[in-house]
């Protein structure tokens, strides 16, 4: 049985939909259920300043990409990267056996998006001008 928690975020998931030139994105679909979880971010000071989900799947799926939204928004990238997949079924006061596994692609997204973030912070590698290392 799933708790209320879990129900509230399936009927009522929090922060759904796409954000417009996020600054972090992901998408990740379960090889295992077919779940999908696509997680956009937007980053100010470090921090995550706003979280957007969209997710496709089974309850906890659903509900588990809802609360990690919440959870994550506010935190610095340090923070948000640490938050584990038990995190998560401890804040949705846990799930069945056999559906932990559906809790973990919400974690595994957000990290991906930081990813994505920093990937594009950092910046394409240039070499000095002039130079035509890596050519031919």
């Amino acid at each position: 049985m799933y708790t209320d928690v879990v129900m509230d975020h399936f009927v009522n998931p929090r922060n759904v939909g796409r954000l417009e030139n996020p600054d972090g994105f992901a998408s990740i679909k379960s090889d295992i259920h077919g779940d999908q979880v696509d997680m956009y971010i937007r980053v100010e000071d470090n921090r995550l300043s706003e979280v957007r989900i969209l997710a496709f799947g089974c309850v906890a799926a659903i509900a588990s990409t809802s609360i990690t939204s919440e959870i994550a928004t506010g935190l610095t990238l340090e923070e948000a990267e640490a938050i584990a997949e038990e995190d998560v079924e401890r804040a949705l006061g846990g799930l069945p056996e056999g559906k932990l596994e559906c809790s973990v692609l919400a974690p595994k997204a957000l990290r991906q998006a930081i990813a994505d973030y920093r990937s594009k912070a950092d910046g394409p590698c240039t070499t000095e001008a002039g130079s035509d290392q890596g050519a031919g």
